[in-house]
Parts: C-alpha cells; structure tokens; sequence
C-alpha cells in the first residue's frame, strides 16, 4: 500500500473532468483548445472552461497544503502545536474552495439545475441574448432638436423671476 492517505472519497477533479468531456464530446485540452480560439462562440463552453481552470488551481492548493500538514504532523510529538494547527485550518480551507468551485462547474454542467429553468433565469437569457456589444455609454454628441423647445428660456430673459 502507498503512503497516500485514501479517505473514500474520489478525485473530485477527474471526475468532473470525465463528466465535462462527456457533456462536450472532446478532452479537455481540445475544449481548452477551442474556447481559447473562439471565447465568444459559446459562452456555456467559455465559462466551464473557466471554472475548471479554477478548480485545478484549488486542487494543487489543496494538496500543497496537505503536504505542508503531513511534513509538520511527522515532526510533532504527541500534541499538536500552533503552526501546525494553522496548517490544518489552511487544509481545511482549501478543501472549502475546492468544494465549492467543484460545485459551480456540477451546477453549469446539470441543465436541469435550480436557477436555469425559472422566470429570472429566463429573462437573463434573454437580456443576454439581445445585450448590445458595443459601449455602455453614448460615445457621439446627443441629437438636438431643430427648434428650442417651448419650455427653454429666451436669450436676454432671466429664467428666474
């Protein structure tokens, strides 16, 4: 047996990966490949992408923090100290990080998942759907009218009386 320490639970990565090439048919260094060639093509891809990168960066956390606990736990006599208890703490919550962007790539890959079939959901699609590219703010001069509007004050008369 290796000196690994096998707590029963699978490798949350792999197996989100297995699940994202079988949802796009493609590994995922050819999605990786794709997305980065074309981000705006689908943005389903882009963000699974996206959020997979960022649970694989969460995972190598983890396991640099696991191996700084075990290097500190096969030093410590029969109680644990401070530092080494702060390592813990850092264990801890690199597993919540990892957890939880495990979570948003299973929520992007479930099309039946709470939140993507209600009357919000449906109407951000559609936002998104018919959201201008372009700038956010008017960039030209506004139209101004041919004539001075009836309620505009006359040259030469105070506006105030």
């Amino acid at each position: 047996m290796s000196d690994e320490i096998v707590d029963g639970t699978e490798d949350v990565v792999g197996v989100l990966t297995e699940q994202i090439e079988a949802h796009f048919g493609m590994s995922m260094d050819q999605l990786k490949a794709a997305v980065s060639a074309d981000p705006d093509a689908n943005s389903h891809a882009t963000d699974v992408v996206k959020w997979h990168g960022l649970l694989t960066e969460s995972q190598a956390v983890l396991d640099r923090a696991e191996d700084s606990l075990l290097a500190a736990l096969e030093t410590q006599p029969s109680e644990v100290d401070d530092p080494t208890m702060g390592l813990a703490h850092r264990v801890n919550a690199a597993v919540a990080a990892r957890d939880g962007r495990a979570l948003v790539v299973r929520w992007l890959l479930d099309p039946d998942a709470p939140g993507k079939k209600d009357l919000a959901a449906e109407r951000l699609a559609r936002l998104n759907r018919t959201a201008r590219k372009g700038p956010a703010v008017q960039t030209s001069a506004p139209n101004r009218p041919a004539t001075a509007p009836a309620s505009a004050p006359r040259p030469g008369r105070s506006a105030l009386r």
